[in-house]
């Protein structure tokens, strides 16, 4: 029996997030008809992490069992034949048979892009969320970095989401500026639902005098969802690290 590890990056706009659905089509579904078309058996694949509707992947780690055993060469190759054009296979390889996508994960590093310029670029539509407004992204990397720290992250929870603790700890978060290009970015040990999202609306509603500045502690001691900023949209979300 062989644990295979795939990387894979993906656009997310057509699908209702990684994991597998009754009614709708996800990523995880598209991966695992793949691998039947590939292996010629049923598979499994267990991902890293659950991203939603129309979130994105620079760097998403799966892994699935099975008993044929493939040159890890062919599986990308092959994978890559029959997997649609927004999904792709980057790297495959052999790990432990005890190793678990999921479970084994240190941390993720997601990323939230928002385009800041002052038209809308098409080229650009469902792949960073548009802004208009000036952003002064070296104060709002001040701001960010509140974030860090282990923390109960209630407030910046999605209302009736439901998990063990909401404890979480951040390594890292910052934001900066491209161009007309303003990333978030920020590492944790792992997120609630809609959790970065949260995160982003907060700092923009900070930008616009909306919530005070200096506040973001206060927040997450509050525990309270109604004091952080609004859920922004998650055409800007994209996993993009994933350590183990």
């Amino acid at each position: 029996m062989m644990n295979y590890l795939m990387t894979l990056k993906y656009d997310g706009s057509a699908y209702h997030g990684w994991q597998r659905q009754d009614n709708a089509i996800t990523v995880q579904q598209r991966v695992e008809e793949a691998l039947e078309k590939l292996f010629c058996s049923r598979l499994s694949v267990t991902g890293c992490s659950r991203t939603d509707t129309g979130v994105h992947a620079n760097c998403f780690k799966c892994n699935f069992h099975a008993e044929k055993e493939i040159p890890h060469e062919k599986i990308i190759s092959g994978m890559n034949f029959f997997l649609p054009e927004d999904i792709a296979v980057y790297e495959s390889q052999s790990v432990a048979d005890d190793f678990n996508a999921r479970f084994d994960c240190r941390s993720k590093e997601y990323i939230y892009k928002i385009y800041n310029g002052i038209v809308r670029d098409p080229f650009l539509v469902n792949k960073a969320y548009f802004y208009r407004y000036p952003l002064d992204a070296d104060f709002l990397d001040s701001q960010a970095k509140d974030y860090i720290g282990t923390y109960d992250f209630s407030a910046f929870r999605a209302a009736g989401a439901t998990t063990k603790t909401t404890v979480r700890t951040v390594y890292n978060a910052g934001v900066e500026r491209q161009g007309d290009m303003v990333i978030f970015r920020v590492e944790a040990d792992g997120f609630l639902y809609n959790m970065v999202r949260i995160m982003v609306g907060t700092l923009l509603n900070i930008s616009e005098g909306k919530i005070k500045s200096g506040t973001i502690p206060e927040i997450i001691e509050s525990g309270d969802r109604l004091r952080a900023g609004k859920t922004e949209a998650p055409e800007g979300l994209y996993l993009n690290k994933v350590y183990y």
